[in-house]
């Protein structure tokens, strides 16, 4: 996993900005049927955690294979990516949600928003 330093200058385990533990958290409570928005949404969601944990091949939206945790430039990548395909109007409704969530899940790892589900 992506190393950083916490305030007190040890070693910590981070996703994105996020610190794993918060991460975990995040999807935990996703997995087990809270946060808000349509199931959609929170499918989307848990999608950019399971992936951003590294715990699936390819990432949600380009399909692109990184080992172990993805660092923070293919996190913003990635965001990037999604951020397109919101502009998606093609997209049916329950889809958006889906994409929507993936773009939540993604701002907040990456630093953007203050609360993950």
């Amino acid at each position: 996993m992506a190393g950083g330093e916490d305030e007190s200058g040890s070693a910590s385990e981070r996703v994105g900005v996020r610190p794993c533990s918060e991460v975990e958290a995040a999807l935990n409570k996703l997995t087990g049927g809270q946060g808000a928005g349509s199931p959609q949404f929170r499918a989307g969601e848990a999608t950019a955690y399971e992936w951003a944990l590294g715990r699936s091949a390819g990432s949600p939206v380009t399909a692109r294979t990184v080992e172990g945790v993805p660092d923070l430039t293919v996190l913003t990548a990635e965001l990037d990516a999604v951020t397109v395909r919101l502009e998606d109007t093609g997209d049916l409704p329950g889809a958006m949600d889906y994409v929507r969530g993936l773009h939540h899940g993604l701002a907040w790892l990456c630093g953007y928003g203050s609360a993950a589900g």
